[in-house]
């Protein structure tokens, strides 16, 4: 779960897939310190500021390379041909109505979601700039001309008070938290990356087990077993204070 279950990474490519006209591309996404590189095909050029806009929503994000896209239409332009003879009859085809107008069509349905996700950046940066939800873990994704928040914050009252922030941004119709849970701490919890990962790093205090840290992360002490198995410990009853724990997805 979210914050502390996925790296930045698989957050922005959750995002992506999201998104109607980009889900079934297979783009990939890696992430370290907060540099986000998406590589992979797009149909067209038109794609690229619609992947940037979604990525710059997700919370952690600094800046998103996509040098690693390349679109179709550029990979398969034909080359150049050689010059007619000059009694040569060359007849030009002309576009087609309905490839103009699918065209046209796709344009808009780029634009428009272009524009919903500029609103959900918007409203990621007014969470930001509260000080109460600042250190939040917070993503925000669009759906229509609603965002939809994910994340953690410490009490009821931030809960409110991210809903109302959220409200009072241009262009949002609606807001949906029931991706937002309350956790004590979720501030200081989800505080420390890797930097390699973008795995949550928690330090092991005086009397923790890995069931209560578990506990503290996913809500389920049960899944002491996964955080054992990604940290390679063979002894779940052997941890010390000191020890910093990657927190797996």
């Amino acid at each position: 779960m979210w914050p502390f279950g996925k790296s930045t990474a698989d957050r922005v490519k959750d995002a992506l897939n999201e998104q109607p006209r980009l889900k079934d591309l297979g783009l990939q996404v890696q992430e370290r310190g907060g540099a986000v590189s998406v590589s992979g095909m797009v149909p067209n050029s038109r794609y690229m500021n619609l992947i940037r806009v979604i990525a710059e929503g997700i919370n952690g994000v600094k800046s998103v390379d996509l040098s690693g896209v390349t679109a179709q239409e550029e990979a398969a332009a034909p080359a150049q041909p050689a010059p007619a003879a000059p009694d040569a009859t060359v007849t030009e085809i002309a576009p087609t109505t309905g490839n103009m107008n699918a065209s046209a069509d796709m344009d808009a349905e780029i634009k428009q979601a272009e524009d919903r996700s500029r609103v959900a950046k918007a409203v990621l940066s007014a969470i930001r700039s509260n000080g109460e939800l600042a250190d939040d873990p917070i993503d925000v994704l669009q759906s229509g001309s609603s965002v939809i928040l994910r994340g953690v914050v410490d009490n009821d009252h931030e809960k409110r008070l991210l809903e109302q922030v959220a409200r009072g941004v241009d262009g949002v119709s609606g807001v949906d938290i029931s991706g937002v849970r309350v956790a004590q701490g979720a501030k200081e919890m989800a505080k420390e990356k890797d930097q390699e990962s973008g795995d949550t790093v928690y330090t092991v205090k005086p009397g923790d087990s890995l069931s209560a840290i578990a506990q503290k992360f996913y809500g389920d002490p049960m899944q002491y077993k996964k955080i054992a198995h990604y940290n390679n410990i063979s002894n779940p009853d052997l941890i010390h204070p000191g020890d910093r724990l990657r927190i797996p997805g």
